[in-house]
């Protein structure tokens, strides 16, 4: 009866140590379990069975998502312009833009991604690779609804590049309707 005992307290003890095992990472590569899976079982180890945050676990780290960059050999572009200023438009109008671009470097160029500061401004890119000593464009339209005042709005391009990342800037006034007047600034309150 003791000799029973004993195996299932050893049982037991192997079962906890595999899973702490687990848990810490010391079997990734048995279980196929990575940072993904670490991060949810810290996650669900950080609140106790009533939902309640425990504080004797740490959260995981949150992972900032990267833009993709293609994989592969890196090329280089050149931009004619890297910044356009469309002078003063009246609120509500759309402004659009082309940014033309030569590849200089041995590779093709894959652009993965090309992304505005806001949604107010949206770029078009080519999708296919494009050879060296090709030219292409990325058209940015910029649309000044609900916008006054000084406006400037970057588009970041992700590609086979090195750096990764190269930026377009599209900027200028933007007037608000009669009747509609700047917002006025309040005196500080007196001390």
């Amino acid at each position: 009866m003791e000799n029973s005992k004993g195996i299932q307290i050893g049982l037991l003890v192997l079962v906890g140590a595999l899973l702490v095992g687990n848990f810490m990472g010391g079997f990734d590569g048995l279980f196929g379990g990575g940072d993904d899976a670490k991060d949810a079982a810290r996650e669900s180890l950080a609140t106790d069975v009533t939902g309640e945050a425990n504080s004797t676990v740490a959260p995981a780290p949150t992972k900032t998502a990267e833009p993709a960059a293609p994989t592969g050999p890196t090329t280089t572009m050149e931009f004619e312009e890297t910044e356009f200023d469309y002078g003063t438009i009246d609120q509500g109008e759309k402004v659009n833009h082309t940014y033309s671009f030569t590849i200089t470097g041995n590779e093709p160029l894959i652009i993965s991604n090309a992304k505005g500061s806001c949604c107010c401004t949206v770029p078009a890119w080519p999708k296919d690779p494009i050879a060296p000593g090709a030219t292409g464009e990325i058209q940015v339209q910029f649309d000044s609804k609900g916008k006054k005042g000084t406006q400037s709005k970057r588009v970041t391009i992700t590609a086979n590049t090195d750096p990764v990342q190269s930026f377009l800037t599209i900027k200028g006034q933007v007037t608000a309707p009669e009747g509609e007047a700047a917002p006025a600034t309040q005196p500080a309150p007196a001390q």
